[in-house]
């Protein structure tokens, strides 16, 4: 059993060693590694914590996107609403204007369509004057005794005016 148990001297000079390594390491290399693991530990808390921030940021903005969203929304509704406003006034007021055209223009035809019957009215009564004293002229250029020929004469004056 030599070979498993170990000799004292071997066991003291291994224990010496390695408490020697554990000071020397105590002293050079666990107070940078722990300040390294430190620093990192704190590098990833200040990375998750920039998340965090980012990520409520996002939030935010988001929120500001949507409200600006919802106010361009309702400013297009409004000009919408205001065009059509303004298109149903302007067609409104163009048929206003037309029918007011269009009844001046009915009111000035009919006064010019009674202008022209007077003036034919007055026409045929000057023109029935006229025959009138031609025939009465006719009439006493013949003789006044013959009634006979005064009644062919008014026929003949009558049927020429007809013809014509």
């Amino acid at each position: 059993m030599d070979l498993v148990t170990p000799a004292i001297g071997l066991v003291f000079w291994t224990v010496l060693i390695f408490l020697i390594l554990l000071l020397l390491l105590r002293a050079f290399a666990w107070k940078p590694i722990l300040n390294a693991v430190d620093e990192r530990n704190e590098s990833i808390k200040e990375a998750l914590a920039a998340a965090d921030k980012a990520k409520e940021e996002m939030i935010k903005l988001q929120a500001d996107n949507d409200m600006v969203l919802k106010e361009a929304r309702i400013e297009r509704d409004k000009i919408i609403k205001e065009a059509r406003e303004l298109k149903e006034k302007t067609i409104s007021e163009a048929k206003v204007q037309a029918k007011t055209e269009a009844d001046a223009l009915v009111t000035s035809a009919k006064a010019a369509i009674e202008n022209e019957k007077r003036n034919a009215i007055n026409a045929i009564k000057n023109e029935m004057a006229n025959l009138s004293v031609q025939i009465a002229e006719k009439i006493l250029e013949q003789e006044l005794s013959d009634k006979e020929k005064q009644k062919r004469l008014i026929e003949d004056m009558l049927n020429k005016t007809n013809i014509n």
